[in-house]
This record gives C-alpha cells, sequence and structure tokens, in this order.
C-alpha cells in the first residue's frame, strides 16, 4: 500500500461521523438515506463523507435500479491494521521491560521491609 493510499485511510477514519458509517456498513450495503438517517446533518453533508470514504477506498458505490447502495470495502482496513501490526512488537517489548522494572523494583521494596 502506497503511503498516500494509507494517508487517505488514516485521514478518513479520523472522523467520527465517517467510522460511524462504516461501522453501518458491516451489516450490509445501505443507501445515502440509509446511512443519513442516525445523524443530524443533510443528505449533502453526508454525502460529503461518503466522497471522503470512497477516494480513501473504503467504500463503493453500486446500481440498483434506482438505488445507489454502498458498500464497505475493508482491503484499505486491512493494510491499516498491517501497518499498525509492524508496531505491536515495540509496544509488546516495552510493556514486558515496564513489568520487569516493576518486579525488580517490587523485590527491592520487600527487601527493605
Amino acid at each position: 500500500m502506497s503511503t498516500d493510499q494509507l494517508d487517505a485511510t488514516f485521514a478518513a477514519l479520523a472522523d467520527p461521523t465517517r467510522r460511524a458509517i462504516l461501522a453501518r456498513l458491516t451489516a450490509g450495503d445501505a443507501s445515502v438515506t440509509e446511512l443519513a438517517a442516525p445523524f443530524a446533518m443533510s443528505q449533502p453533508a453526508i454525502s460529503k463523507h461518503l466522497k471522503v470514504l470512497e477516494r480513501a477506498g473504503l467504500i463503493s458505490r453500486g446500481r440498483d435500479a434506482q438505488r445507489r447502495p454502498c458498500r464497505l470495502q475493508a482491503r484499505p482496513l486491512k493494510h491499516a491494521r498491517d501497518w499498525l501490526e509492524n508496531y505491536r512488537s515495540y509496544w509488546a517489548e516495552s510493556y514486558q521491560r515496564l513489568d520487569g522494572l516493576l518486579a525488580e523494583l517490587k523485590a527491592e521494596e520487600g527487601f527493605h521491609e
């Protein structure tokens, strides 16, 4: 995944409305009207959020007669997760070092009592 694509994914995920739209789409395809229903904002405002998600590759829009349902595209999320996964070992090692330090401090504290 290119840096630009990863940037677009994280930028799209930075907004709570867009995250809520993606969460809704995990249950299945939905129209713009259906996606707009839970929000106190206009349909054009929701459409702007959908365009951001579409540019990031997180959703696609199909055609179903008069309806243009939106569909979740999970591949960019997988790429973002893979990128974040690179840092898991770093944090695991950091927590292990912290656990070791805490154990040493407890042992020293117990030694002085």
